[in-house]
């Protein structure tokens, strides 16, 4: 199972920092996390950055059991 990390947003959504997930791919991984924690926390994740292992990812990204999945919500600022 992958670790997912939820910064800012997310992590109020789903009301914990840390889970685990199975999935072969980021995307398997948040899709498990959505069905999990609801539409809020998909509709944040929607707009979040995604890293693996602190690098950006695409949504294909092959993921395994020690890697980190991070939801990272997007930054603004001026």
């Amino acid at each position: 199972m992958s670790r997912l990390l939820l910064l800012g947003p997310a992590r109020e959504a789903a009301g914990v920092r840390r889970a685990e997930f199975p999935g072969d791919t980021v995307a398997d991984v948040i899709e498990r996390a959505v069905e999990r924690f609801g539409p809020t926390f998909a509709e944040i994740v929607a707009l979040s950055h995604l890293w693996v292992n602190g690098d950006d990812a695409a949504r294909d990204h092959v993921v395994g059991p020690s890697d980190e999945i991070a939801v990272v919500p997007p930054v603004s600022g001026g």
